[in-house]
């Protein structure tokens, strides 16, 4: 979550090449790497462990690699090489979904995936998928480490929940989400409040009506439609103008939103039932209050 890391150049092999650097992120992963991750695979397959230096060289390819280097083709089996003279040929052997990385913020890059096996280091890094809380695991993580060898240095263990917590750009934007959302909280207390205000102006108003349409023999049901149907359609007016206010404000704040579009119906509509419902809580006090006015007061009164 903090670079993209090592990056490796590579040429298509069967095409014209003039020494142009195709420039990607490079990644030595294990065969259960994906699996762990769980990464889904598009096409091909995955890697296996037996796969190791003495067997022919393979790569597995992400979505967004395949889509700008194999448009409209499929690109298992098809070769790649370095930029070494003559070309060492890499057999791509899958094709899996972006892995998101090198920062929730950033674009998906393509990227290149090689066999650990036929490209062994003493540094990597081991990925862990529990059903446990990670933190407590961590320990035990580590002893088994070292009943295997008593001389690997094992470090920097987190859950990556909480790699992504304690990431600085996260920080930043969930103190961001925070403040709009503390905005939006006064928006709405405001509108209800604004609501009721003008409901009840409404309601005081029109005293000597009411109190005639229950002097005449209206129901205290009647009286409540009455006032609750015109809270209705400001309410109905208010979302209307809202949601298309709020496009344009999401579409501004899109960069606060991970893995959430603009135009996302459940929020929309999940808000738009909130606004509403607080709305008609708003206009029940007037309401209850215009069904209980005494019909022979409000004429006495005008």
């Amino acid at each position: 979550m903090t670079s993209w890391g090592d990056t490796t150049w590579f040429r298509v092999l069967g095409r014209p090449w003039t020494g142009e650097h195709n420039d990607t992120p490079e990644r030595d992963v294990s065969s259960a790497y994906f699996k762990t991750l769980g990464a889904k695979l598009l096409r091909g397959r995955y890697f296996s462990e037996s796969e190791d230096a003495a067997k022919p060289r393979v790569a597995i390819i992400n979505r967004m690699l395949a889509s700008q280097f194999f448009p409209r083709e499929d690109p298992i089996g098809k070769q790649i090489s370095g930029l070494s003279t003559p070309p060492k040929p890499v057999e791509i052997v899958g094709v899996v979904e972006d892995i998101k990385e090198g920062g929730l913020d950033t674009a998906n890059r393509p990227v290149l995936y090689f066999p650990f096996n036929q490209n062994p280091g003493n540094y990597f890094i081991l990925v862990v998928r529990t059903s446990q809380a990670g933190p407590s695991l961590l320990p035990a993580l580590s002893a088994a480490i070292h009943q295997i060898n008593p001389g690997i240095v094992t470090a920097a263990g987190a859950a990556m929940s909480e790699q992504i917590k304690d990431w600085q750009s996260a920080y930043l934007h969930r103190s961001s989400a925070w403040l709009v959302g503390s905005f939006a909280a006064l928006a709405l207390l405001l509108g209800v409040v604004g609501l009721y205000g003008v409901v009840a102006y409404s309601v005081s108003q029109r005293t000597r009506d009411i109190g005639v349409r229950i002097a005449l023999g209206a129901e205290r049901g009647f009286v409540y439609r009455l006032i609750l149907k015109e809270a209705g359609w400001l309410t109905a007016l208010g979302v209307a103008m809202g949601l298309f206010a709020s496009l344009g404000a999401a579409t501004l704040i899109r960069g606060l939103l991970f893995s959430v579009r603009s135009w996302d119906v459940p929020t929309l509509a999940i808000v738009a039932v909130v606004l509403g419902v607080s709305a008609l809580l708003a206009s029940f006090l007037p309401a209850r209050r215009a069904a209980a006015i005494n019909p022979i007061e409000a004429l006495r009164a005008e």
